[in-house]
């Protein structure tokens, strides 16, 4: 048992690895600290896309609609790569990217829509890639599981 005791306080005095230490019925079990941005990576960068689609819509920052669109575009591609370089498997991550950067360009230099309106499409595009990545990626640093260091009851 004092084995068991040192190994115990040993794993715990790691303060650097952040891990929370639970008892559950006997068992000893470490888990990482879950965070959004460990968690949901594409979830959080397609919510940004969508928040940088209505960003450049706002009035006051003096944007002309080329501008915007250059902007829109550029910055939903430099989110893609984020998230296909912080997803696995990042070919899907891409190939959504992609998908929403076209649509994001195309929204704003080929469809002849009011800054509003673009505003909403990138929205609901973002929506909607963002919930069907979410299902198919996980994130590069793996889930959040746990860890049993000991199944030995405890006195």
């Amino acid at each position: 048992m004092d084995g068991l005791h040192s190994l115990a306080q040993l794993y715990l005095s790691r303060p650097a690895e952040r891990r929370a230490f639970r008892m559950l019925g006997g068992i000893m079990s470490t888990s990482k600290t879950p965070t959004v941005w460990g968690q949901e990576p594409a979830a959080l960068l397609y919510i940004l896309n969508a928040l940088l689609a209505f960003l450049v819509t706002i009035p006051a920052l003096g944007l002309t609609e080329t501008a915007a669109g250059y902007i829109s575009t550029i910055g939903s591609g430099v989110l893609a790569l984020i998230v296909a370089v912080q997803t696995r498997p990042w070919v899907v991550s891409a190939l959504t990217g992609a998908v929403s950067t076209i649509l994001t360009g195309v929204s704003h230099f080929w469809l002849v829509l009011t800054p509003a309106q673009t505003a909403a499409f990138i929205l609901l595009v973002s929506a909607v890639l963002g919930l069907v990545l979410r299902g198919q990626v996980s994130p590069r640093s793996g889930p959040v599981a746990h860890v049993v260091v000991v199944e030995e009851k405890l006195p």
